[in-house]
């Protein structure tokens, strides 16, 4: 641990962030004042994936307007540019903000032109909740293509894997790559190998969290001889219980598998970490050196959807 002081240093991509979800308790308060701290602390003391999908739910009620995400935007680049984070593709939960009935364009608008200030690089995954239904996706996947070449390069489902399955999105990917879009999708997270089977047949470029392909050797040499990587967050993965604990996480296993690796945050600040944290537990819980991650930061640039992607 005394050698990662210096890597922290190095510059850092990083590509499976959400915007929403890199709202911590402090900021909670500056939000929603009317909120006691108290209850704050009750929201965020998650302890299965439900439990998470609720609080991402509540924080996201408290976004009123666009300023209110400007706001979000601008704290969490803050961070990223003192990470020395150079490039970032961030998340929107635009499905969310359909599901608010809010107008996505002024809030699109606010976060980017946030993003146009910040020394950090940034593109933007839009997101539809997969357990919405294919019409809920393909309004997202519009809303995608609309903004391609204004900061938008992909569009990506989250949510509950098993009420949202993959096969419902078809039509809705062919129709986000036709428009121009990069395509990536959460699976493997809390169902097990075949939800990525089943991703990698939309198209999924790039798979988020993806952690039970463990569970399956063909899908390990597939990802593997494809190129295709995985973008992992440890503390998501311990804090929404998906995994038990940390010396658990099967990062490793996947890693000495061959299976290309991207390290992430997923939710910042309802996981209370960092990116830099993420880096530090790899190499102390996980037994991760220093040339082994040197690579890792490496794929957060080789990987990244945008053609220039502030690589050092």
């Amino acid at each position: 641990m005394a050698g990662m002081a210096g890597f922290h240093e190095r510059p850092k991509a990083e590509l499976h962030l959400h915007l929403e979800g890199s709202v911590t308790p402090e900021l909670m308060r500056e939000l929603a004042p009317e909120v006691s701290a108290e209850e704050i602390r009750g929201r965020f003391a998650f302890r299965t994936f439900a439990g998470f999908l609720e609080c991402y739910k509540w924080i996201v009620e408290r976004l009123r307007c666009p300023e209110d995400y400007a706001l979000v935007a601008r704290r969490l680049l803050d961070s990223l540019a003192q990470q020395n984070v150079r490039y970032a593709e961030i998340t929107i939960s635009a499905g969310v903000v359909l599901w608010k009935k809010q107008e996505f364009a002024p809030i699109y608008h606010a976060v980017h032109r946030e993003a146009a200030r910040s020394t950090v690089t940034v593109r933007w995954n839009l997101d539809a909740i997969r357990h919405f239904g294919a019409e809920h996706a393909m309004r997202v996947a519009e809303l995608a293509a609309e903004q391609v070449g204004n900061g938008v390069v992909s569009f990506g489902i989250g949510g509950d894997e098993e009420r949202g399955p993959a096969e419902w999105f078809t039509d809705v990917y062919k129709f986000a790559k036709a428009g121009g879009l990069r395509l990536t999708a959460h699976a493997g997270e809390t169902a097990g190998a075949e939800s990525i089977w089943a991703a990698l047949r939309l198209g999924a470029e790039r798979i988020g969290h993806g952690i039970r392909a463990i569970d399956d050797a063909a899908l390990l040499r597939h990802l593997r001889d494809q190129n295709i990587p995985l973008e992992i967050s440890v503390s998501s993965n311990v804090a929404t219980g998906v995994v038990d604990s940390l010396r658990t996480h099967p990062l490793r296993r996947l890693y000495d598998a061959g299976v290309p690796i991207v390290l992430n945050t997923d939710d910042p600040g309802l996981f209370n970490t960092t990116l830099e944290r993420e880096y530090d537990l790899a190499a102390s819980e996980l037994g991760f050196s220093e040339t082994e991650l040197t690579q890792i930061v490496g794929n957060g640039f080789r990987y990244a959807f945008a053609d220039s992607a502030g690589r050092p």
